[in-house]
């Protein structure tokens, strides 16, 4: 039976990881994954077999950005956890018959060393940070290699860049973390009925409680007129628990109170006329739903961009929303996405930031000046992440070529 190893490293590169390997899987192969950071939790949500023991770090993988980082990462394992994950591509080389590598150099070194046929999604780097990209090594040698028969990068100015630099095709057909909404569960019944500003405070932890943390400081120092006006969303992730946040919240002036509706799946802070309600289980909702963002997140913020929503970013103290973060990801997306200057968490920054907020809100809701900013963001949407569907034509290429068995290639065909 043709089976393929997904190997990706970190938190968005899983969630597209997870919604390749659904796809491949419903055309009848058996899909494994070996995640490279954290528990590779979208794999196991999606019921993908997942390689050997994981583990999270304090980092979330991302302990190169400072000294202090690296540091912690030495410290807690993290790298004789990451030569652990190399050797298990290695010795689980013969059990695969082709790679799928979502992710940056790393995976990309461990697709390699299984020797099998590889397809690489590289969306983690991207042209438009400076204009032409600088792969660090030895990606730019690994990605000329005879082995990767298909290379896919996150936008069309990085596909046409490393196709110059690579001398070989390189392809942007979409990207899969724009797939997979889930428009079929039912929206619980949010409270208010004015403009709606949502919250995405990141995915790792305990950094995704700080930012948290930082963002309701935002809306504390919203304008007054704004603040009975809006609704508050948050979207959060499963591990981040409603009773941690009451209780890191509560010496800021907010409270807890009890969950809404029969299933309890929505909780509220409150502050003065201020109510955030809170949810882990309607992520696209939270998006769909919101005029505005409020963001402190890699993945996510991309995902509200590629809805043409604008988004306001609050930079933290990381490891991943830094300020250098923050600035990377505002020339990744373009003019969707702002920022308040001065210093981190500084009660001055806090201030300019709920400003602007209240600033895009009012723009937002301009009946003439409104609906153009919207068709600009959908615009730039479209040119620097493309359509959804990005999944299905990764499959489709990479189907197109795997050594099927009859009976594989039989079923596949009859999908």
């Amino acid at each position: 039976m043709t089976r393929v190893l997904l190997i990706s490293n970190g938190h968005g590169e899983d969630l597209s990881g997870a919604l390749l390997g659904r796809a491949l899987r419903e055309r009848g192969l058996e899909v494994d994954a070996l995640p490279l950071v954290g528990q590779g939790e979208a794999y196991r949500r999606a019921r993908l077999p997942v390689w050997g023991p994981t583990r999270d770090f304090s980092t979330g993988g991302l302990g190169y950005t400072s000294l202090r980082g690296r540091l912690t990462e030495l410290w807690q394992g993290q790298l004789p956890y990451l030569f652990g994950r190399l050797r298990a591509a290695w010795q689980g080389r013969r059990q695969c018959d082709g790679v799928l590598v979502v992710g940056d150099v790393l995976p990309v070194l461990a697709g390699w060393m299984t020797g099998r046929p590889m397809a690489v999604y590289l969306v983690a780097y991207s042209s438009h940070y400076e204009g032409r990209l600088r792969l660090p090594w030895p990606c730019g040698w690994l990605l000329r290699r005879p082995g990767v028969r298909w290379l896919w990068t996150r936008d069309a100015l990085t596909a046409r860049d490393l196709s110059r630099q690579l001398r070989r095709p390189v392809m942007f057909v979409g990207n899969p973390f724009l797939d997979g909404q889930d428009t079929r569960t039912p929206l619980p019944p949010w409270t208010g009925q004015g403009p709606t500003l949502g919250l995405l405070p990141g995915s790792r932890l305990p950094e995704a409680l700080h930012n948290l943390l930082l963002m309701l400081e935002v809306l504390r120092q919203l304008p007054s007129g704004w603040q009975g006006r809006l609704r508050l969303l948050v979207a959060l992730v499963p591990s981040l628990s409603v009773d941690a946040i009451a209780a890191a919240a509560r010496p800021l002036g907010w409270t807890l109170t009890a969950p809404s509706g029969a299933r309890g799946d929505v909780a509220r802070l409150r502050c003065g006329p201020l109510c955030l309600e809170l949810t882990s289980r309607h992520f696209w909702g939270v998006l769909r739903g919101s005029d505005l963002l409020l963001a402190m997140a890699g993945t996510a913020a991309e995902q509200a961009v590629a809805l043409g929503k604008p988004v306001l970013q609050v930079a933290g103290h990381g490891p991943q929303f830094t300020e250098g973060f923050a600035d990377a990801q505002r020339r990744l997306l373009g003019p969707a996405v702002s920022c308040a200057s001065g210093p981190v968490g500084a009660p001055s920054t806090l201030r300019e930031t709920a400003r602007m907020a209240a600033a895009h809100l009012e723009r937002l809701a301009d009946p003439v000046e409104g609906p153009r900013w919207r068709e600009h963001l959908r615009q730039e949407a479209h040119e620097r992440l493309g359509e959804p569907g990005g999944s299905e034509r990764m499959v489709e290429a990479i189907m197109a070529e795997l050594p099927l068995n009859p009976a594989h290639a039989h079923a596949a065909s009859s999908r």
